[in-house]
């Protein structure tokens, strides 16, 4: 670039502050400077963005900046110092300003999502004449991976794990070319420099095309793929992994490619076309194998979002399906070895590369609920970006659940929700939630005031909590469902909760999981219940819904029935005896065994292999839900569907009309008692909370009914609504305690 003339006069500070690292943003203001004829610099520190310009276009510089950002840019504020003019000629990127240790918790800036194949590099991916023709690690300023390969901030290629693979001449150029997209494109790499894939697509593409099954490294770690059309292979998968009925997603070159096998609608194409490239459940799946998503009514799909993925597609003209490689529980593979041992008796083929993973991600996922984006896990694509609080206030981490963990940490108005963690189950889990939690902090710099957990005393999330050395406040596991869905939409004041799940410890110790909540100051309380319903042999009720079915037999007088109604089961008869000679037994007021009891009586399943399967095969059931008369009652605060149950046991009601009759009898009845309940408190803001609010049907027809009432139902948006989002709800209620000084 010829040199600019020397300018003096007023000189103006920039601060920038947001999502403006790693997304091209320095190269981007050096290229509005250039336009404007501006001198000065801008650099990379710990708040953002910095930037001093001098000259006389100083208005539509700023105007632009704002106007003009880059692709995967977000703006939070532009704060303008003006300053004396020193002289300058010509603008330059100046080398990031590193984290001082002393002054950690000054950090203001973090990691951001990783990003989806941009269409220029997917033109120069399949261009035979581009120096990354079939490169499968080609990248930009607006694509590729961020928050996986970053080590620490600020985001320089020095802090990822590109720092070993030195530029070759050409990508130096490219590099250092403010006329082009890879100009401080932290991540560039070619085929001459960068990063390798083990195997060449080509024989990738030929074993999958036969039936094989290949792991494959990806962004944020393993996948296990096979031909989604096959369903020897799917079969095998399945048999290998030990997943017997657990839906797998299903990955496709691009839109036109997922047409013979499913539609989509408009919004959930949108959805499969954002940057994060999230799995969304659609409705279909003709052509797939049927064991891909058994007895489901919806399937996952994802478009490719890494260039290895967009080569496999279009050398196989297939769709695949792509379900994050794991083992029994354990936290997804990310590196090479560790496939090597672990996925070689799964795998006919383990593809690595030679570019390190620094921070695992599952593949997010999505679904259109009440005619909005919802997630049901949030991960990859998203994670780290954060949730505004709408109002600042202290630093604190909350722990989350234990199934779907999450954990999450505050700064100022931002929550930091970590990605996808597991069920901490296993110690390689508990290890990834432990290293996940330093390197949120690290990465922050926060030094957090108190900590949040849940309630359950065995929880391993509320055992580490007790380790922090920080004060901590238990969170009663539905409270913090409702206020998480109360803190991203802002809402103030009394607020009614609805949590509706399959289980969480109660402040009396029993099973909750069918909730009514109200927020008064920074503490919810419980307001009301389903009625009670034994749960035969405790948390096993959960895994085989027969027990689940007997108690509702019991429940309704029937239980007499019960050894003959489930005869496949030895201890069908003396569970009906134990429940009918009143022995003592645990019992849950969640809505989740209340829909395992439904998917039982109806003859669907007596058995479930993962959480939630027998309610979403029931959902998957409805044809058009129906109210039965009388099919619930309310005494108190306390609904009661024990008519409903009475009209389930009927021999004669098969699985649609069941699940029909259950769906709307539910909706109505829980419509009935949350509207007398607001009507009774003077509210309108309804926050609905937990997992069976993933429940289309449930979700929207509460909704509507709602409305119907006169009052403003809230679903989650920014997190799940099952337990990925109760780290945020804590993190909410025990920074409202700190604000109003309650913390106990």
């Amino acid at each position: 670039m010829a040199p600019q003339p020397a300018i003096t006069g007023e000189r103006l500070r920039v601060r920038v502050r947001g999502a403006v690292q790693g997304v091209g943003f320095r190269p981007f203001v050096f290229g509005l400077a250039t336009r404007y004829g501006l001198s000065g610099f801008v650099l990379n520190d710990q708040d953002g963005v910095l930037a001093e310009i001098e000259g006389e276009a100083q208005a539509p510089f700023l105007i632009a900046l704002r106007q003009e950002r880059p692709v995967l840019a977000r703006i939070d504020g532009v704060d303008v110092t003006p300053l004396p003019g020193v002289g300058c000629t010509g603008f330059v990127i100046r080398e990031s300003l590193g984290r001082d240790s002393r002054d950690a918790h000054t950090w203001t800036t973090h990691s951001i999502p990783d990003a989806a194949t941009c269409p220029a590099c997917l033109a120069d991916l399949l261009d035979p004449i581009s120096r990354f023709y079939l490169y499968p690690f080609v990248t930009c300023t607006d694509c590729g991976p961020r928050f996986t390969v970053t080590r620490q901030q600020p985001y320089d290629r020095a802090n990822t794990t590109m720092t070993d693979f030195a530029l070759c001449a050409d990508c130096a150029a490219d590099y250092a070319d403010p006329a082009n997209r890879r100009f401080h494109a932290e991540t560039i790499a070619c085929p001459v420099c960068g990063p390798r894939l083990s195997h060449p697509v080509t024989e990738i593409a030929a074993a999958l095309r036969i039936g094989a099954i290949v792991a494959l490294k990806g962004i944020g770690g393993f996948h296990l793929l096979c031909d989604a059309t096959n369903e020897a292979a799917v079969r095998r998968l399945r048999l290998h992994k030990r997943r017997p009925d657990r839906p797998f997603a299903v990955l496709f070159a691009g839109d036109a490619a997922i047409s013979p096998f499913a539609r989509p609608t408009p919004a959930e194409c949108a959805l499969l076309n954002l940057s994060a490239r999230p799995i969304v459940l659609v409705r279909g799946g003709a052509g797939l194998a049927p064991s891909v998503a058994p007895r489901l009514g919806h399937v996952g799909i994802m478009l490719a979002s890494a260039p290895m993925h967009h080569l496999l597609c279009h050398a196989l003209d297939l769709p695949l399906v792509a379900t994050s490689a794991n083992v029994s529980g354990n936290p997804l593979i990310i590196a090479n070895n560790a496939a090597a041992a672990s996925l070689s008796h799964i795998a006919d083929m383990v593809v690595t590369h030679d570019r390190p993973i620094h921070q695992r991600a599952d593949d997010s996922v999505m679904a259109i609920i009440a005619g909005a984006p919802a997630f049901l896990r949030r991960a990859r694509g998203f994670v780290p970006e954060p949730i505004d609080l709408g109002e600042d206030g202290p630093p604190v981490i909350a722990l989350g659940a234990h199934l779907k963990a999450t954990v999450c940490v505050t700064r100022g108005r931002e929550a930091f929700v970590s990605q996808h963690l597991g069920d901490l189950d296993t110690a390689q889990t508990l290890r990834f939630y432990g290293e996940t939690i330093a390197r949120l902090l690290a990465d922050l710099g926060i030094k957090p005031e108190a900590a949040a957990c849940d309630l359950h005393p065995d929880y391993r999330s509320t055992v580490f909590a007790e380790t922090m050395n920080l004060p901590v406040l238990r969170i009663q596991h539905h409270a913090a469902h409702c206020a998480s869905v109360a803190a991203e939409h802002h809402l103030r004041g009394p607020v009614i909760g609805v949590a509706l799940d399959g289980h969480g410890h109660g402040s009396d110790g029993g099973a909750w999981g069918g909730e009514l909540m109200c927020r008064d100051g920074a503490d919810w309380f419980r307001a009301g219940h389903l009625r009670p319903l034994a749960m035969p042999g405790g948390d096993r009720a959960a895994r085989e819904p027969w027990r689940m079915g007997i108690a509702a037999m019991s429940a309704v007088g029937r239980g007499s029935e019960a050894a003959a109604r489930f005869s496949r089961h030895p201890l069908a008869g003396p569970l009906a005896r134990m429940l009918s000679a009143e022995a003592k037994c645990p019992v849950t007021t969640s809505m989740g065994r209340l829909f395992d009891a439904a998917a039982a009586l109806v003859g669907l399943c007596d058995d479930q292999s993962y959480e939630g399967q027998v309610a979403m095969e029931l959902e998957s059931a409805v044809r058009s839900p129906v109210i039965l008369r009388n099919g619930f009652d309310i005494q108190g605060n306390v609904l009661d569907f024990r008519p409903l149950l009475a009209a389930l046991v009927d021999a004669d009601i098969g699985v649609g009309e069941g699940a029909d009759l259950f769906h709307g009898t539910i909706v109505a009845g829980l419509a009935k008692w949350i509207g007398d309940y607001a009507k009774h408190m003077g509210q309108t803001n309804i926050v609905l909370g937990g997992g069976c609010f993933l429940n289309r049907i449930l979700a929207e027809g509460l909704s509507d009914a709602l409305r119907q009432r006169g009052l403003n139902p809230w679903l989650p948006r920014a997190l799940p609504a099952n337990d990925g989002g109760i780290s945020f709800g804590q993190a909410a209620i025990v920074r409202a305690r700190l604000i109003t000084d309650c913390f106990i």
